[in-house]
């Protein structure tokens, strides 16, 4: 990321407005925003050391719950630091290094994340559909392979929208109106042809979600066939009760980002207050649920 060079259009920083027309009530709007932050990072960092430290659990299982851990707090590290800062201090200036740098995280922290969805649906899918099985098919090194083919999948997806930004002009208008450094957000105050960024961040907003959601999906049609012909009561309802808590989670995570990736290229009729705030919310909501979800 050294070789970015936006400099050439004029601009070594931009202006992050916060939340335009709702400035006067940064304060009382970063409140629930730093509480959520807060409670979300002590689940998270609770699950790595009780995981970390407590050998019996030491198990696959675990092992994807420290994994969406990591990105939950990735996401949430990315974009709330910033963004308090905004409400709190009025510091709007990010530098352009800055700015890519931290889309490049967040995004590659939501892409990571989806992945480690899709394994945790596998995980389930084999635990219920081939318990006999499990222990030979899913092992820890097994996960580890699977989070590494992710990370590099989110590596590879991200990296070309950071390298697309840094070849757009950039000229007189400075200022994004969001609170973080969101990819289209960033584009649309180029005042260059942004055709090719909007396709390729659709294309891969699409590819990823879409394609981890069918994968996600096969996966609980299999298991829902699965536990229906269990004929043990209790078993069923024990494996009930597992889906319907990865179900949740999933829906907490994907239904934000998709409203996310469609208003902002098809919603002009909805007010950006509106949007910037739900976008916040998504990197704090599900990282603040995920952890106590998935526990129990």
């Amino acid at each position: 990321m050294a070789t970015f060079n936006l400099t050439l259009s004029g601009t070594s920083t931009f202006i992050l407005l916060g939340i335009p027309g709702l400035e006067a009530d940064h304060i009382w709007i970063s409140i629930p925003f730093f509480i959520f932050y807060i409670i979300s990072l002590l689940g998270n960092v609770t699950v790595l050391f009780v995981v970390g430290k407590e050998q019996t659990l030491h198990k696959p299982m675990y092992l994807l719950l420290c994994m969406l851990a990591l990105t939950d707090i990735g996401m949430s590290t990315s974009v709330m630091p910033k963004a308090l800062c905004i409400f709190w201090f009025n510091l709007k200036r990010i530098t352009v290094r800055g700015c890519l740098t931290q889309m490049f995280f967040l995004h590659a922290a939501s892409v990571m994340h989806s992945a480690v969805l899709v394994t945790m649906a596998f995980d389930r899918y084999v635990a219920i559909c081939n318990p006999l099985r499990y222990a030979n098919i899913v092992t820890n090194t097994q996960i580890a392979k699977l989070g590494l083919v992710g990370l590099i999948r989110a590596v590879l997806f991200i990296l070309p929208l950071a390298l697309l930004l840094s070849r757009l002009p950039f000229c007189a208008n400075h200022i994004i109106s969001h609170t973080y450094c969101e990819h289209i957000a960033v584009a649309n105050i180029s005042c260059g042809d942004i055709a090719v960024n909007r396709m390729y961040g659709l294309i891969i907003g699409f590819v990823v979600i879409g394609l981890d959601l069918t994968l996600i999906a096969l996966s609980y049609c299999l298991i829902i066939r699965a536990v229906l012909r269990i004929s043990s009561k209790k078993a069923h309802q024990k494996a009930l009760n597992t889906c319907t808590a990865h179900i949740c989670v999933m829906l907490m995570s994907y239904t934000p980002s998709l409203f996310s990736i469609l208003t902002h290229r098809f919603g002009q009729g909805i007010a950006p207050q509106v949007h910037i705030i739900l976008a916040n919310l998504y990197f704090v909501i599900p990282p603040h649920a995920q952890p106590y979800h998935l526990w129990s």
